[in-house]
């Protein structure tokens, strides 16, 4: 980090008419490039959606330079504080979606979408008895933090959701459908798809996880864990008031809210992991992937076939004792 420099990283979405994506994609690239952010922008014909990182005053041109643009007119960012930038690198690209569902029958967003509750009206709603809780974010977003009582899609990527709906209609048929995301944006376009498929009480979390979580009249009241981004961070605290793990470690079972991802390339499985752990099993999550030539943990470290054999002596052992 630059000496005397304080960060920023902004989240936001907007949904409007795009006529082309790739060319606005390419400018609005250099446009940040000026800026030095760095971060994740994608721009489809339905709109705009990014997470990027910058010092506080080529944040705030941004933010300004594009709530003066009347292409995104009432664009609202989500901003918090950081000692860096957040990403290594910065990429904006055209999508056909900006969150992937691949429905055969699309609709606008703006057009079609669930009731918006603001986090207080949210926090009430959720203590209705005939209200469930719908978590619309991935498997392993829920593992690290949720709302309390909060349903878990067994997910791993968001298009997968509507057919888990389908196979479990009997858990939300008939009842107030809350939803919930990290900054709003897949609950924007899920909600409207839950209304086309015939759930007629459905409502969103307006400006997601993230905006409940500064919220002074609830201070992330009611949400257990970290919520999970996609930057650097790996994951940021939501609960103002109390603070409570519910992550648990990969490997021991033990209370974690440690990310890694498995240090095979091909596999990649974000796991929650202590540090202790990581270094332990080599940061591979399964036998086959700690003993690949491909293992990046046993290039980062040196370790030689010795070293490895070791390890895997030492494994062997706690699994023996553990059983």
């Amino acid at each position: 980090m630059e000496e005397n420099k304080h960060y920023q990283v902004l989240l936001y979405y907007y949904y409007t008419d795009i006529k082309d994506p790739e060319a606005l994609a390419a400018e609005h690239l250099e446009f940040c490039k000026g800026l030095d952010l760095k971060g994740r922008i994608l721009i489809a014909h339905e709109g705009i959606n990014g997470t990027v990182s910058g010092t506080v005053e080529s944040t705030e041109t941004y933010m300004e330079a594009m709530q003066n643009d009347p292409l995104f007119e009432g664009i609202v960012f989500k901003v918090d504080p950081h000692d860096g930038h957040a990403f290594k690198k910065m990429h904006c690209r055209s999508r056909p979606e900006l969150v992937t569902l691949r429905l055969e029958d699309d609709h606008n967003a703006r057009e079609l979408t669930g009731e918006h509750l603001e986090p207080k009206a949210f926090y009430e709603a959720m203590q209705d008895e005939n209200t469930v809780v719908l978590d619309t974010r991935n498997d392993y977003e829920y593992d690290i933090g949720h709302f309390r009582g909060a349903i878990r899609p067994d997910i791993k990527k968001f298009r997968d959701l509507p057919e888990w709906v389908q196979e479990n209609r009997h858990l939300i048929e008939g009842k107030r459908i809350l939803t919930y995301c990290t900054g709003g944006i897949r609950c924007e376009k899920f909600t409207g798809w839950l209304i086309k498929e015939g759930f007629e009480d459905v409502a969103q979390l307006h400006g997601g996880i993230v905006t409940y979580g500064k919220d002074p009249d609830v201070q992330g009241e009611l949400w257990d864990g970290q919520c999970y981004v996609f930057d650097e961070r790996l994951s940021v605290p939501i609960n103002r008031k109390e603070h409570v793990v519910v992550g648990v470690d990969y490997f021991d079972g033990t209370p974690c809210e440690r990310y890694v991802n498995c240090a095979n390339p091909e596999c990649n499985k974000q796991i929650l992991c202590s540090e202790e752990n990581e270094h332990k099993y080599m940061r591979g999550c399964t036998h086959e992937c700690r003993v690949t030539p491909r293992n990046i943990y046993v290039k980062e470290h040196g370790l030689t076939e010795a070293d490895i054999k070791e390890k895997l002596r030492v494994i062997e052992e706690t699994d023996k004792v553990t059983q």
